[in-house]
Parts: structure tokens; sequence; C-alpha cells
């Protein structure tokens, strides 16, 4: 049974920083490309940022561009997103995804294998 369980969310001020965790697993994860989204209320879900398997590459959204990082480690299988200079537009539930390809492409694409079920992220200004 595949599992993936984010924590890490929680209520920040507005230009502060968190860490997202993922933890996965009954999947290969090293074969998986990983991503995290997000979706604030009243509003649809959309991509946050995709990583590569090995996790020498990256995509990010335009809003989160030079905030947001993330990063991933395949001996823990476990997923990472370092969001800093946080926004209260940053609010918004987050789930980490998983796609079966090695490439994030597809999963910016919105192909998406695998869900969490989200952490609450809430930023007040």
């Amino acid at each position: 049974q595949v599992q993936l369980v984010e924590s890490g969310g929680g209520l920040v001020q507005a230009g502060g920083s968190l860490q997202l965790s993922c933890a996965t697993s009954g999947l290969p994860f090293s074969s998986y490309a990983m991503g995290w989204f997000r979706q604030a209320p009243g509003k649809e879900r959309g991509v946050v940022a995709v990583i590569n398997w090995s996790g020498r590459d990256t995509y990010y959204a335009d809003s989160v561009k030079g905030r947001f990082a993330s990063s991933r480690d395949n001996v823990k299988n476990t997923v990472y997103q370092q969001m800093n200079s946080l926004k209260p537009d940053d609010t918004a539930v987050y789930y980490c995804a998983a796609d079966d390809r090695r490439s994030w492409y597809g999963l910016f694409q919105g192909d998406v294998d695998y869900w969490g079920e989200g952490t609450l992220v809430t930023v007040s200004s």
C-alpha cells in the first residue's frame, strides 16, 4: 500500500519560514518524480514545485521561485520543501504528489499517480 504523509505545516507570520516533509512508503521512491501542490480556499489545486528522481532537477511555479526549494532523500524516501519569505497568499493546504516517471515534466502537467492527504500552511499578515 502506497502512503505519502506530509508534515511540517502550521501557522507562521509573513516573512517567516517553514519546512514541509513528505514521507513515503510502498513505492520505489528513487524511481518517482515528486512534487508539491497547493490549494487555497476557493481555488483550484495547483502545482508549486516538482523534483526529478535524483533531486538534481527541479522546477517551480513563478509565484514561489526564489523563495521555495525542494529536495529529496532517496535513502529516507522523503521529499522536502523549504519555504522562505512566506506571504499571506501562500496560505493553503499543501499536498505531496508522486509520478512514476523519473522526469518531473508529467507531474508539472498534473499527471499524478499518488497524493498525500495534505498539510495546512497558514501565513498571517
